[in-house]
């Protein structure tokens, strides 16, 4: 399998997968995309039931020509040893709702999976006479903590986050602060596009990418996109083989509703669809900043400065993954392919928070509440059929907004319980692709 930019329009600059993992960011500031789209079928996994076996099969095609290829498997059961179960909601007249658990990892939110994933990938590619690498990192909040814990202590790498002061939770903060060694936070005066911009300038620039040996971690990595393909596939087949529905007979397609930001978790579920499993239409869940929404609603698509809300994770004005989405239906028409959009305001994520464990027995964090207020508003309008809530990260993470809410406290799973009694560390950097320059210069 060969890899472009999406701005390589002709196809003329191919890569390999190791190349593009590798550089994270194409040279022409563009994302890498796959030259073709493999088809599977429901068959094509038979005998297969855990996370790490149906990502193998699954990222198959997309290694091929790939020196990881006889790593393939290992790979997969390292890093995509996680959790993630499927939790039966309250039942409707209108159909059964599921809510796809993705928080039990290290950091406690879904982006663990995938940030394993890269890091294990991108050790097995180090060769021992490589300089270090600088993985550059952009977070709205759960990226960076997910990428440290990744590559804390990696040899021959350093990780350098950015996030945007006071946009992220206190203990979303300390967690990117707490990991110390080869990890190093700065807090960015500006938002997360600031930061995201920063990071695309660098990688973009390559003089400078060569001159710190620089690669991503952020959704813009088809190392970040590739694994999240794996536990849409899961959940895709463990509904239906629940159902009943043998691999030969027709069967109702579930409804995924994604919290949305970045748009990359979403994107990997959208491919799984178009790569041929049993998903239906598929709803992004975003917050005030309306960019999708607005696109999907007729509009034209523009960037816009992102808007801060309790759903910080999704605080994103200029989507990165839209290039991608865009490049993949290049010759169809998006706004008639099942995927729809919808802003949650801050509000109503309060609302739902507070009466989450109430009407679903759940504790939702702010971004999942938006997941369900979606489902609400498809249920209340007529909409029948399984849903699937995607639930992205422990409300734990966010107890300053989420505790005064429920009424009570929300324990922190064991690892990020760890993290927080560590001492935490972030310096301040104005939001300048030289005052990066500068503080990499300088070092650690």
């Amino acid at each position: 399998m060969r890899y472009f930019s999406t701005r390589d329009l002709r196809q003329e600059w191919p890569v390999t997968l190791d190349a593009a993992l590798s550089a994270g960011l194409a040279a022409d500031g563009g994302l890498y995309v796959p030259e073709r789209r493999p088809s599977v079928k429901v068959a094509d996994f038979d005998g297969l039931t855990t996370l790490p076996a149906i990502a193998e099969r699954l990222l198959a095609p997309f290694f091929a020509g790939s020196s990881l290829v006889p790593q393939l498997g290992a790979i997969c059961r390292e890093a995509l040893d996680l959790p993630c179960p499927i939790v039966a909601l309250p039942p409707s007249a209108e159909g059964e709702s599921y809510l796809l658990e993705l928080f039990h990892g290290p950091t406690a939110a879904f982006k663990d999976f995938a940030a394993r994933f890269l890091a294990t990938c991108l050790a097995r590619l180090r060769r021992p006479d490589d300089e270090r690498k600088t993985v550059l990192v952009a977070t709205s909040g759960d990226t960076g903590g997910a990428v440290a814990a990744a590559f804390h202590r990696r040899p021959g790498f350093r990780v350098v986050i950015l996030y945007p002061d006071g946009r992220v939770s206190a203990r979303q903060a300390h967690q990117l602060g707490a990991f110390g060694d080869n990890v190093h936070a700065l807090k960015i005066d500006g938002n997360f596009d600031d930061c995201q911009r920063m990071v695309k300038a660098m990688l973009a620039d390559r003089h400078l990418a060569a001159r710190f040996a620089l690669t991503s971690a952020n959704s813009i990595s088809l190392g970040r996109l590739l694994p999240q393909m794996a536990y849409y596939a899961y959940a895709a087949l463990k509904l239906r083989r629940e159902s009943g529905i043998g691999n030969g007979e027709s069967a109702e397609l579930p409804t995924l509703i994604i919290p949305t930001g970045n748009l990359g978790n979403a994107l990997a579920a959208i491919l799984v669809r178009e790569m041929g499993l049993p998903i239906g239409d598929i709803h992004f869940a975003t917050n005030a900043n309306r960019t999708l929404p607005d696109f999907f609603g007729g509009g034209e698509y523009h960037g816009r400065p992102s808007v801060a809300t309790l759903a910080n994770a999704m605080d994103v004005g200029d989507p990165s993954n839209f290039e991608r989405l865009a490049w993949l239906f290049r010759e169809r028409n998006l706004r008639q392919s099942g995927i729809h959009a919808h802003s949650v305001d801050d509000a109503t994520i309060r609302r739902w928070i507070a009466a989450g464990e109430s009407r679903h027995g759940q504790v939702y964090c702010p971004h999942t509440a938006c997941a369900a207020e979606v489902h609400q508003r498809l249920r209340d309008g007529g909409a029948r059929g399984r849903m699937l809530l995607v639930a992205t990260a422990h409300p734990a993470k966010f107890n300053d907004v989420v505790e005064p809410l429920v009424g009570h406290p929300v324990a922190p799973p064991p690892a990020l319980a760890e993290l927080l009694q560590r001492p935490s560390h972030s310096e301040q950097l104005v939001a300048s692709k030289d005052a990066l320059v500068a503080r990499l210069e300088q070092g650690w």
